[in-house]
């Protein structure tokens, strides 16, 4: 399957926002959107071009794209689910892409970013109800109980991120029990629990034309 192997950190400049591409290296100083908050390219620093309402609409699919690390005929497949689906379409579009299993083990706090989290899915360290899940695009249901595989719980990786849960904090609709290295899908995720500044609306408005 197709991915971005690029640098990420040019992606949050791009997009003017950090992603939290980098797992714990965007909590410090070395985080580069931090020390250089423009635009990537030579002329970043000096580019004052005016945004059309299309430019506005293509920024921000390219924005959630990136923060899920998605490309674009899976993020335009959940689109079509989402349009079919009764409800607000931005909404149920949301609704989706939280439920992915990779950004549900990242959410939990078992991995420092989504990319780190979809790796461990691939590698057979994740269960669900107590099978294995290696697909990262799984999207998980309300009683779903996701939990490291007993041969996983002590790599380092595994074990820094699960430190570092309080800081990430874990959505209303996950539980999460440190000590089993065990979460819960008590409920699915509502538009609320959506932590990053998207506006959904302008995403509909591009596919709809």
């Amino acid at each position: 399957m197709a991915r971005y192997t690029g640098p990420v950190c040019r992606l949050c400049r791009r997009e003017g926002l950090k992603l939290f591409l980098k797992g714990e290296r965007c909590y410090t100083e070395k985080c580069s959107f931090e020390r250089r908050a423009f635009v990537p390219g030579m002329h970043g620093q000096s580019r004052r071009s005016k945004v059309s309402e299309y430019g506005r609409q293509l920024r921000e699919k390219q924005k959630v794209k990136r923060i899920y690390g998605l490309m674009e005929k899976q993020f335009r497949k959940y689109y079509t689910q989402a349009a079919k689906k009764q409800g607000v379409t931005g909404e149920n579009l949301l609704r989706y892409l939280e439920r992915r299993l990779d950004n549900t083990v990242f959410r939990l706090g078992l991995a420092a970013s989504r990319s780190e989290a979809r790796q461990l899915v691939r590698h057979g360290h994740i269960h669900i109800n107590g099978h294995r899940a290696n697909i990262p695009s799984l999207l998980v249901r309300s009683g779903d109980a996701i939990s490291v595989r007993e041969k996983s719980r002590e790599q380092a990786r595994i074990v820094e991120s699960v430190d570092a849960v309080d800081r990430r904090g874990i959505p209303a609709w996950l539980e999460f029990d440190r000590k089993a290295m065990t979460g819960k899908v008590v409920t699915l995720p509502q538009r609320s629990d959506v932590q990053m500044p998207i506006e959904e609306r302008l995403i509909v408005e591009l596919y709809s034309k």
